[in-house]
């Protein structure tokens, strides 16, 4: 069994590379002519060398594009149960085969409805590694790498994207239906791996301890924590903090999925849920799945285009590199604040640059693109391509990988599983509604999108604000605490270095753990307990 936290993180995340690929085989597949003409709705259809041929309809694109997320928020929801039931591994397991299956039924399309079934499958999937990922690694971190090793399900996203981005772009050159049908087909070979490399991986510890499997719950930690010796210091502080929080929980509260629209869960469910709806309303996966769209609007086409729009996937790996070696010094909230006021900054910059310089297109749009309504020029249109690469630039190293680390920090052990679902498929639903409204969005209203998705981006950083408390550096049984404590979002800090001295069993942290379990809230806790 593979004790090291890294190789763990490293197998498990490859769940979120399956997202990734599902993106750009869209993104880079949408504009080529051997799509347009097979799923063609136009009057040109085959063969394959006309070079009118329009595609599908702007609103069927939103469709077929927004059906994998529709999946997705299906396969969220229903995530939290198959873990709870067959704990966090399996259900991942379970994702994999159903991957396998949509992949198969995707390569197979021959018509747009078969299309849409497959990804919608490929969706169910997606959802529930996406949710049961973050909940799986972050149970199994150490506080002080949790931000870094749960981030880095947002990092295999971007390689996911980069790399199903290049190989949509060479078989592109590919004559005929194979120019799609083996992107989507090669897209089953991550979720093979997944699966077998899962094997080798162990459960969750909390929750073995959940499922009373007490020793196994000691021998995970034995092996991710405490290097093969059971009576290390954190690994008897870990134990210890997950025996006392499950009996409290068993003492104190009816577990069931009402319980988190109960007072004193409203709060940090309406966080984890906003933490990923808003990370939706940046605009990112937009300007993911549309990309070709936006640089045709700034007169780029062809394989200029492409290459383009692979400009941005190169940004989204290479900033995601600093949020995993620096997340956790930094916290969350100072990165989803920043984050927000910058992307605000370049959308607002897009629309000003497309509405003073830009003006309608043709009928029938660029290049025969419908959802290129809007054309734009000279350096403002390079402007406008700069602005996008800043925008993934000031994405990726903030809510990219943040949106992933905080929902699990925020909930207790008995309901983190259901919890983090819900939050999940919050993501998904407003995934699936963008993905079907953005090509009529860019024909009707045009560079207009821009502004909305800034005002999103300026009021999700005063949420924030406000709203969001700080996780990092802190257990999870110490985050459940906070809460109960009711500390203001604005007076939390980074505990980085507190939890890292703990880790390392020093003598003064022995006495930091002490004055830890005589805290205030901690005294509550046990004082709820024997009460009860």
């Amino acid at each position: 069994m593979i004790g090291n936290i890294y190789i763990i993180t490293a197998i498990a995340v490859i769940g979120g590379g399956l997202f990734g690929f599902d993106i750009s085989s869209m993104s880079a597949i949408l504009g080529t002519q051997q799509y347009r003409c097979y799923f063609n709705q136009g009057p040109n259809g085959p063969p394959f060398n006309d070079e009118k041929c329009s595609g599908p309809k702007s609103d069927v694109q939103g469709g077929i594009t927004a059906s994998m997320p529709g999946g997705s928020f299906v396969g969220a929801i229903c995530s939290g149960f198959l873990s709870d039931i067959f704990g966090r591994k399996t259900s991942i397991q379970i994702g994999c085969i159903v991957w396998c299956i949509g992949s198969i039924i995707v390569c197979a399309s021959q018509n747009i409805g078969m299309l849409v079934v497959g990804r919608f499958i490929n969706g169910l999937s997606v959802g529930i590694c996406s949710a049961q990922v973050p909940v799986y690694v972050s149970e199994l971190a150490p506080p002080s790498r949790r931000g870094r090793v749960v981030g880095a399900q947002q990092w295999a996203i971007t390689w996911g994207i980069l790399i199903m981005f290049y190989i949509s772009y060479g078989c592109s050159y590919i004559n005929g239906t194979a120019a799609f049908r083996i992107p989507w087909g090669l897209q089953m070979i991550p979720a093979i791996i997944l699966y077998i490399g899962l094997m080798f991986l162990p459960e969750s510890p909390r929750w073995l301890a959940k499922k009373d499997r007490w020793e196994d719950c000691h021998g995970v930690l034995t092996l991710v924590h405490g290097k093969g010796d059971p009576n290390a210091p954190f690994v008897m502080r870990e134990l210890n903090e997950i025996k006392q929080m499950v009996e409290f929980e068993r003492q104190n509260a009816d577990v069931s999925f009402f319980e988190l629209f109960r007072p004193r869960m409203l709060n940090r469910l309406h966080i984890g849920v906003f933490t990923q709806i808003w990370s939706q309303l940046t605009g990112m996966n937009v300007m993911m799945y549309y990309i070709t769209y936006v640089f045709g609007m700034a007169g780029l086409s062809g394989d200029t285009n492409l290459i383009a729009s692979s400009i941005q996937y190169v940004i989204n790996v290479g900033m995601t590199i600093f949020a995993l070696i620096y997340i956790d010094r930094w916290g969350r909230r100072l990165p989803l604040i920043i984050g927000a006021l910058l992307m605000a900054t370049w959308m607002y910059a897009n629309a000003a640059l497309m509405a003073v310089h830009g003006s309608p297109a043709p009928p029938g749009g660029v290049d025969n693109v419908a959802e290129e309504s809007w054309q734009i020029q000279g350096p403002a249109a390079r402007a406008v391509i700069a602005c996008t690469y800043l925008f993934v630039a000031s994405f990726a190293p903030t809510w990219g990988p943040v949106s992933w680390i905080y929902p699990p920090e925020l909930f207790p052990l008995r309901v983190r599983g259901k919890a983090v679902a819900i939050t999940t498929s919050s993501n998904w639903i407003f995934n699936f509604a963008l993905s079907y409204f953005v090509p009529p969005a860019f024909v009707n209203i045009q560079w207009k999108v821009y502004i909305i998705f800034g005002v999103f981006c300026t009021t999700m950083a005063i949420h924030v604000f406000f709203m969001f408390p700080e996780t990092s550096g802190k257990t999870l049984e110490e985050v459940e605490e906070m809460f109960l404590n009711h500390i203001p979002a604005w007076k939390t800090r980074v505990e980085f270095q507190k939890i890292r001295r703990a880790e390392g069993g020093a003598v003064d942290d022995k006495e930091a753990a002490v004055k830890y379990d005589e805290s205030p809230v901690r005294t509550e806790i046990a004082g709820e307990a024997k009460a009860n």
